[in-house]
């Protein structure tokens, strides 16, 4: 007996990732397209935990410092608990924006070199960095453009914690939902926006199969919060939702 479409699907997602390495092991001349974001995420992520770090540092030596008791030491035991967690999410998500906005105009070319190593087709153009910067603007506005929207709605996510009682976990679980959802837009969307197809299409896609990209999202979202594991993350992402999107129509067939 066969799972439900729904459960196939979620591990289906969930495994994309272990499925995209697969596929860079096997095509080793992608990895060209995958070592300069690298060296990029390397260097931001050192620079946003030494940041984090610093503000950690601040926090706990603010509040913390020059008191005695055991009470100080239960509540230096919180706040610091606290500062780490903050500390933690200030990471995540700077690094993952940062990244995926330096990292978009490699990611393109990523997606499309992955593309046509699927369907058997040869590249148009070979790689060279005077097409990667023509083509750098449009991939820099499209990501800068969907940060933004990103970025006021995750606003707007963490307002509700003002909400007495129901606001924190309401606000705990909209942030969540909106980050997997990103980052099934985020990834997918180089897919849509090379062939040209607008939100509205990518939408309709994406509530296709809740499962596949469910699955997809929460394997992203556990990948990101490795350490060291995470600097692979956005390049295997990007590859995985390209994998995905290969073997799914991108439109419904036009209605008779």
């Amino acid at each position: 007996m066969k799972p439900p479409l729904f459960i196939a699907d979620l591990v289906h997602g969930l495994t994309a990732p272990l499925q995209a390495a697969r596929f860079l092991r096997a095509h080793p001349a992608l990895l060209r397209y995958v070592a300069i974001p690298f060296v990029i995420n390397v260097l931001t992520f050192a620079l946003v935990f030494y940041f984090g770090a610093g503000l950690f540092d601040e926090l706990t030596a603010r509040y913390l410092s020059g008191h005695e008791g055991w009470w100080w030491q239960v509540l230096d035991w919180l706040v610091t608990l606290l500062a780490a967690l903050v500390t933690l999410v200030l990471v995540f998500f700077s690094f993952t924006l940062v990244g995926n906005l330096i990292a978009a105009p490699f990611n393109e070319l990523l997606s499309e070199r992955t593309e046509q190593l699927l369907s058997g087709a040869e590249a148009d153009t070979p790689f060279s960095l005077r097409r990667l910067l023509r083509d750098a603007g449009r991939s820099l506005f499209d990501e800068v453009r969907k940060l933004s929207l990103f970025v006021i709605a995750l606003v707007l996510c963490l307002s509700l914690a003002l909400i007495p009682l129901l606001g924190a976990p309401l606000s705990a679980a909209g942030s969540l939902l909106l980050t997997l959802y990103f980052l099934v837009i985020e990834y997918t969307g180089f897919v849509f926006g090379r062939k040209a197809l607008g939100f509205a299409v990518q939408r309709r896609f994406v509530a296709r199969r809740r499962g596949l990209w469910l699955g997809f999202a929460l394997a992203v979202f556990a990948l990101l919060l490795v350490p060291l594991i995470q600097l692979l993350t956005i390049p295997l992402a990007v590859v995985a939702a390209t994998l995905l999107c290969s073997g799914l129509p991108l439109q419904h067939p036009p209605a008779h």
